[in-house]
């Protein structure tokens, strides 16, 4: 018995070539992100400076009572 040739399902051919952007795409976005970074890193500023401590007045409270203006209350609310 003689060997078949082999029988032909399909032609391979050889793909197109890329096109620039398929070929050269990686290159922009290397370059894009380079350049995005290097304007959020030198055009960004970190937090402000600190603003030097000034006293503030404190709470306000009234100024204590003279002894004479005082009134002592008891558990009633009757002076004894």
């Amino acid at each position: 018995m003689a060997a078949k040739a082999p029988t032909v399902i399909g032609v391979l051919t050889e793909p197109p070539a890329p096109t620039w952007w398929k070929a050269n795409r990686h290159k922009c976005y290397l370059a894009a992100g380079l350049l995005i970074g290097y304007l959020v890193g030198t055009h960004l500023h970190g937090a402000p400076d600190q603003q030097p401590d000034i006293p503030r007045p404190g709470h306000s409270t009234p100024a204590p009572a003279t002894p004479s203006s005082h009134r002592t209350h008891t558990a009633l609310g009757l002076a004894a």
